[in-house]
């Protein structure tokens, strides 16, 4: 397939861009940071395991989509405050049957993306893979984990099962999900209840769930995440997701999440398509979402005061 990345010099990006490419597929990693662009034409993506071990993969970089032509699938990666400016740049990349996948974090960001091209192209899926990027161009795979993708309306498509496969070829543990609502809301609870938390405590994954405060929150948290889903006819059970972040959290040792390196490294963070998305979805279907709009309400506080401070 011939692939676009957007976001490829990230590190989510540029993990998936990099097996893919590995594996022999025609990759092109979109950018506008100059610098990762330029790092990755000279020198590759570096992808640094846990174990410290670098692989190099060779691969196309590009800041100017224009130059790339149409491809088979654009995967987007870039931060959702990013969406709209990044779907109008790839516009030189659609061709007739190009389809476009997000995997970036939250809810909302398959609505802007049909708005701009069409319901008809998307794609969405989750990941559970994680990254951390190290310098321009080199990204460390800090956690291994399954990749969802499915169709909005739960079709298995020729289009699904050539990305799925793609993906797998590619080493990425990937499933073809005809209920891929349910689990987008699934990791959707996982980034509600972990990512502001560590954003505003400055804690690693593992110690989220060390301290007596912290496990009571994400639980309240948690909770209301289960009743805005079920006004929407979305099926979450309580008492498995909380089993799951914990299990996910006890083996994420050291791990940071991406709201708490975004906070460290002075960027906007991703909260409105997170703990927002619950409360605005709870304000249309009559649920109330409190202790989400507490978090809201804190790390936009915290958002304001580096970004005013120029950090």
């Amino acid at each position: 397939m011939r692939i676009a990345v957007l976001g490829g010099g990230g590190a989510m990006g540029g993990i998936f861009g990099g097996c893919l490419a590995r594996a022999g597929e025609e990759v092109i990693l979109i950018d506008v940071a100059q610098a990762a662009v330029d790092a990755i034409n000279r020198d590759g993506v570096l992808i640094e395991r846990k174990d410290g071990s670098v692989d190099t993969v060779p691969v196309r970089a590009s800041s100017r989509p224009e130059e790339v032509g149409p491809v088979d699938l654009i995967i987007n990666f870039v931060k959702c405050y990013h969406t709209e400016a990044a779907m109008r740049s790839a516009a030189p990349m659609l061709g007739p049957d190009t389809a476009i996948l997000t995997l970036q974090n939250g809810w909302g960001n398959a609505d802007r993306i049909s708005d701009l091209v069409g319901k008809e192209r998307v794609l969405v899926g989750l990941t559970y893979n994680s990254g951390t990027l190290l310098a321009p161009g080199r990204v460390k795979h800090s956690g291994i984990g399954i990749t969802h993708v499915g169709e909005l309306d739960g079709r298995t498509t020729a289009r699904l099962e050539a990305a799925v496969a793609a993906f797998r070829n590619a080493g990425i543990d990937t499933s073809l999900s005809t209920r891929i609502l349910e689990e987008i809301w699934k990791k959707l609870a996982l980034n509600v209840c972990t990512l502001p938390t560590a954003a505003l405590l400055r804690f690693p994954a593992h110690e989220l769930i060390q301290h007596d405060g912290t496990n009571a929150l994400m639980q309240a948290l948690l909770a209301e995440v289960v009743a805005v889903a079920a006004a929407q006819n979305i099926a979450l059970s309580e008492a498995e997701r909380w089993s799951a972040i914990v299990k996910l959290l006890e083996q994420a040792i050291g791990g940071r999440a991406s709201m708490l390196q975004d906070v460290e490294a002075g960027r906007q963070t991703e909260i409105d398509v997170v703990n927002g998305a619950i409360v605005e979805a709870g304000r249309r279907h009559g649920v109330a979402t409190p202790f989400n709009a507490a978090m809201v309400w804190m790390v936009k506080s915290l958002q304001e005061k580096y970004l005013s401070e120029g950090r």
